[in-house]
């Protein structure tokens, strides 16, 4: 749900959101933020910077062309990612985080940091967990 103009949902957002209220727009913050094309888009451009569609796709492996430009869509409306197509043929299009996605993209990287120092206990977790759920 889109909040309009003038509403009492737009006002009580600009003060602050409400992501366990189901039709706060914080939740589409959220979902693009902490989906897993997005997550990879936003730790890629803070890592290296500026780059281009096709340079983005073999950083972040295994992403289709339209995930990565419905990723990238979203995260431009967002107010995340800066979109900026330069007039040349063929055409050259850059990928850049905005002031806003850079201060995101530090929490994100903060998260995905973790994950990959942890992923080892975590499947050692999921390991000790299989035989219960085997044995079910």
């Amino acid at each position: 749900m889109k909040a309009r103009k003038g509403s009492p949902l737009l006002e009580k957002v600009k003060q602050r959101g409400d992501l366990y209220a189901p039709m706060c727009p914080s939740r589409g913050v959220l979902e693009h933020v902490t989906s897993q094309w997005g997550v990879l888009v936003l730790v890629a451009l803070k890592e290296e910077g500026t780059h281009r569609f096709s340079e983005l796709r073999r950083k972040v492996g295994g992403v289709s062309e339209k995930m990565l430009a419905q990723t990238l869509q979203a995260l431009e409306q967002d107010g995340f990612v800066h979109r900026e197509a330069h007039p040349v043929i063929p055409p050259h299009v850059d990928y850049s985080l905005t002031p806003l996605g850079e201060e995101v993209a530090v929490h994100v990287e903060a998260l995905t940091t973790w994950i990959e120092d942890n992923v080892a206990r975590v499947m050692a977790a999921r390991n000790k967990a299989s035989p219960r759920k085997k044995a079910s």
